[in-house]
């Protein structure tokens, strides 16, 4: 490594930024104005991460310009196959180079040559004067300007830590003598991702040959002749121009007229109060604390004195070691410490009492619970806290013993039961579920501000700190900062003296009243008011009351079951080794792949992984079975292996003590669709698709012999919804006339009589009726069917005539998701759709096919929910014993007592089919058992 003391820096602005964007592109961040700030954030990320942890003396960021380059002049096709740029990137570009400017660092182009170009110009004049340079790009072209004196410093990937490459590593790469003979070797090989085109056949294998052997590409061509692979050498003299001009394309140009100024370049101070400003309405709250901190911004005389209040400076003495200090981060978020307000302790009886009768006073009160954990199953609670009004809050402690808390929570019983009180809450289900342990039933009317932003914005995060943050400007106390990370050092809320939870528990009620105040008139604003009140908080208590419910396992079945699978995994097991013809460890992808392709040689191109392993994933072994008998074998033996360590033997241990049953949690803010989700355990992934799959739901059984499982499935629910809001005739007749859907959907796209529909057609009809609302092109179906591709156009063609109206809801969805930026379902749940006028073909057609399919099956998830809650107040209305314990897409699962079940068919029925009327008949069938798969 290099010892010089000047140390410069040359960003690959454009690199770095692609890279930055991608990689957040399945969970990008956006902000509270929509802003999608991805792209920002992860170049902003870099950039802190390069200056604190390498403190360059020198630094500087380069740009292309929209100028055509020499390179664009001389061959029109370079770069052409890269996609447009997409929207949200285009935008964050000049938000970037406010940041960079923002950190006094140089932004530096010049018109008609790339970034490529002024880094490599600068980089060898900064050698010349004594510097070492880092070049920091991901972009392997940079491998051949590298010296001993400029590096590449290539950005870790997925956490790891940076990579220097110097000459011995580049050589290495490329498999060349030296490091100038990067150009050659893309002159030869091609450069797919500029559209270079390389000699047609020549890859990287016969590169390496011949750069070996003749040095470069030049030479090459001077001694064709004497090049001993007949098929290269005639590849050679055929493309010589080509080759060339190609290695032209990817030399860096070195004489950019742009000059070198190390005072300019020098690395100072960010200009702190521009920077501030721009991280503030970018919402980088978190990134500024951590820039202000490590890049030490504050000058030492600035200050912030927190208000004179007695509530303030007890504040800012409780948190002064677990709090950031409001001195450390001047003009960044208030927080406990710099506002005032009024959190006052109600730990006597005379004081709960007077809180109580003012609270009863109220028409809405805010309220949060403080527990020892966050499973509401087996947490305890530690104390309740209460808001009316913003900056006011109270605290309640409670005892450690459980009679003795109770009977404190009962003095509030007739307060929370109170249906006339509007309830305030942020994740209300784990408040109504920790107090339904203390047998309180919390009841009235509820509003849930986790609920109420996941209405308004699906796509983002809903925890408390984010939203103070976004809404309120406002930085609440990490619980972290009381009770330490997870892990088992982690403290209990137990151990936290009491003044100090006091604020924090209070502060939670407040600030979530507060965020209530924001949400309320936004939800009007966007019309899913009506959806929040009649769906999304009703839904709560019927969640609540299912969870807490649980449903019992029969620990004895899987424990047979599990002996069963050892033996049948043996056997498997055995049966692979014998056909591979050698002992290997068969959960090892890299000695799986050896034996598959090396050995046994079942595919003459095998597909690599990123990390250029053999690719062995199911995806790519399911193609391969018909090659090899030991393919199937594999995907037995991988089955056999997840169900028994995945369910079978993990669904024990999940067993609740204080209950023996399981407890799942039902999630109702995570999928941006408005379907539930299920976790600890995910009981909505109990495989079905295969026979030894399903046997685990033979588990899930009645908690007694006077019981027996009742299970309740929409039928083709999301097709009735297709015809319905399509109004297609063609389709709404075939289910009005009670069809089997597949094989009429055959029958007319076939263009024959019902009756002579065959298994292959109805398998090819049920693929398009259900592939056609994803977007399914032709490519896809042929490859799903195993048919030629012109046939499935056809099929698609045929489709689209004989169900004309399901053509004209997808083309008037995308025009309504173009003009407003996002589709509605039934009940007018939104799903934004920000890529849905993104220059970027696939982007765009990602949105596209999001926007066909989100009203459907946000539909097909409001209409099931509306049953739940309707079933749930009818068996609370009749006092039934029975009881609805799983939702599993478009199933619910019931524990029915056996007096009651006949009166527990007809309401279930009854409250799913009319749950939203359509234009066609809902069908709900509904089979019993004595476990889950004879009732399925």
């Amino acid at each position: 490594m290099p010892s010089s003391d000047k140390k410069l820096f040359l960003l690959d602005a454009m690199a770095l930024i692609y890279r930055a964007f991608y990689a957040l592109n399945k969970n990008p961040r956006v902000n509270s104005k929509g802003q999608n700030t991805s792209a920002i954030l992860g170049f902003a990320n870099t950039l802190y991460d390069l200056l604190k942890n390498e403190r360059p003396t020198h630094i500087g960021v380069a740009f292309d310009t929209q100028a055509p380059t020499v390179r664009h002049a001389d061959f029109l096709e370079y770069k052409a196959n890269r996609q447009a740029m997409p929207d949200d990137l285009a935008q964050s570009i000049p938000w970037i180079k406010q940041l960079i400017e923002a950190f006094n660092i140089p932004v530096m182009f010049v018109d008609g040559y790339e970034a490529d170009d002024v880094i490599g110009t600068l980089a060898k004049k900064a050698e010349k004067e004594g510097f070492t340079v880092f070049m920091m790009t991901p972009d392997k072209d940079f491998g051949q300007l590298v010296t001993e004196n400029i590096l590449m410093y290539k950005p870790g990937k997925m956490g790891e830590k940076p990579s220097v490459l110097g000459v011995n590593d580049i050589c290495e790469k490329f498999g060349i003598q030296r490091t100038d003979q990067v150009k050659d070797f893309l002159g030869l090989a091609g450069d797919a991702s500029d559209n270079i085109p390389g000699i047609p056949g020549i890859g990287p294998v016969a590169t390496k040959k011949l750069l070996d052997e003749f040095d470069n590409v030049e030479n090459i061509i001077l001694h064709a002749a004497e090049i001993k692979n007949e098929r290269v050498r005639e590849k050679v003299l055929a493309h010589a121009d080509q080759a060339v001009f190609s290695k032209q394309l990817a030399t860096i140009i070195l004489d950019v007229p742009i000059a070198f100024n190390e005072r300019q370049l020098e690395y100072t101070q960010p200009d702190a109060t521009r920077l501030k400003a721009l991280l503030e309405t970018l919402e980088f709250r978190a990134f500024t604390k951590r820039v202000f901190a490590d890049l030490s911004l504050i000058p030492a005389t600035e200050t912030i004195k927190p208000a004179s209040t007695t509530a303030l400076s007890q504040a800012a003495d409780l948190f002064s070691n677990v709090q950031e200090s409001p001195e450390l981060f001047p003009g960044t978020n208030p927080s406990i410490a710099n506002t005032p307000h009024d959190y006052r302790l109600a730990d006597t009886f005379g004081k709960r009492t007077e809180l109580i009768a003012f609270l009863q006073q109220q028409k809405m009160f805010c309220f949060d619970t403080e527990t020892t954990g966050t499973d509401a199953h087996m947490a305890e609670l530690v104390g309740m806290s209460f808001a009316v009004a913003p900056h006011q809050a109270w605290y309640v402690p409670l005892p450690d013993n459980y009679n003795d808390c109770l009977k404190i929570v009962h003095e509030f019983k007739t307060l929370f039961e109170n249906p006339a009180i509007e309830k305030t809450g942020q994740n209300l289900k784990f408040d109504i579920s920790m107090l339904r342990w203390y047998h309180v039933e919390v009841k009235g009317n509820f509003f849930d501000t986790l609920l109420a932003h996941y209405l308004l914005h699906p796509d983002m995060r809903h925890n408390m700190d984010v939203l103070a943050e976004t809404y309120l400007n406002y930085s609440p106390v990490p619980i972290e900062n009381l009770i330490g990370k997870k892990g088992k050092n982690q403290l209990s809320m137990r151990t936290i003296d009491l003044e100090t939870i006091k604020e924090y528990a209070a502060e939670d009620a407040d600030v979530t009243l507060q965020l209530r105040q924001v949400f309320e008139p936004l939800l009007v604003e966007t019309g899913t008011l009506p959806l929040f009140n009649n769906i999304e908080n009703p839904l709560i208590p019927v969640l609540s009351s299912m969870e807490a419910e649980g449903v019992k396992l029969d620990v004895a079945f899987l424990a047979d079951y599990s002996r069963q699978l050892f033996s049948e995994i043996n056997t498997v097991e055995s049966e692979i080794k014998q056909l591979a013809g050698i002992n290997f460890n068969i959960n090892s992808p890299k000695q799986l792949g050896e034996v598959l392709y090396e050995k046994l040689q079942i595919a003459g191109k095998p597909r690599l992984t990123k990390t250029k392993q053999y690719a062995t994933g199911e995806d790519v072994l399911v193609k391969l079975a018909h090659k090899h008998p030991i393919i199937d074998k594999i995907l037995d033996y991988r089955e056999l292996v997840k169900l028994k360590s995945t369910y079978v033997d993990a669904l024990p241990t999940m067993v609740n003590p204080r209950t023996g049953r399981i407890h799942t949690s039902f999630n109702q803010a995570v999928t941006t669709t408005g379907r539930l989700s299920s976790n600890n355990p995910n009981l909505q992934n109990i495989p079905v698709r295969t026979a030894k799959g399903r046997e685990i739901r033979k588990a899930f059984i009645p908690r007694t012999g006077n019981y027996i499982l009742l299970s309740a499935d929409y039928s083709q629910i999301e097709l009735r919804i297709i015809a319905s809001i399509s109004g297609d005739g063609n389709m709404q007749e075939d289910f009005r006339r009670g069809f089997d859907i597949h094989s009429a959907t055959a029958a007319r796209v076939f263009g024959i009589p019902i009756e002579a529909v065959d298994r292959d057609m109805r398998r090819n009809a049920k693929a398009i009726n259900f592939g056609i609302v994803y977007g399914i092109s032709s490519f896809g179906l042929a490859e799903q069917l195993g048919i030629a591709r012109s046939e499935a156009a056809d099929i698609i063609n045929q489709y689209f005539i004989k169900y004309p109206g399901v053509k004209a809801y997808m083309n008037d969805t995308i025009a309504f998701a173009r003009k407003h930026g996002y589709v509605e379902t039934l009940m007018k749940r939104r799903r934004y759709l920000r890529d849905i006028n993104s220059s970027n073909a696939n982007i765009r057609g990602f949105a596209e096919r999001n926007a066909i399919n989100a009203p459907i099956q946000g539909s097909s998830a409001d209409m099931i929910k509306i049953a739940m809650i309707d079933i749930h107040n009818e068996f609370a209305k009749l006092q039934f014993q029975s009881r609805m314990l799983l939702q599993v897409h478009d199933e619910l699962v019931f524990d029915v007592h056996k007096n009651e079940l006949e009166k527990v068919k007809l309401i279930v029925v009854e409250k799913m089919q009319n749950a939203i009327p359509l234009k066609v008949p809902v069908v709900v069938d509904i089979n019993t058992g004595n476990n889950w798969l004879d009732a399925h």
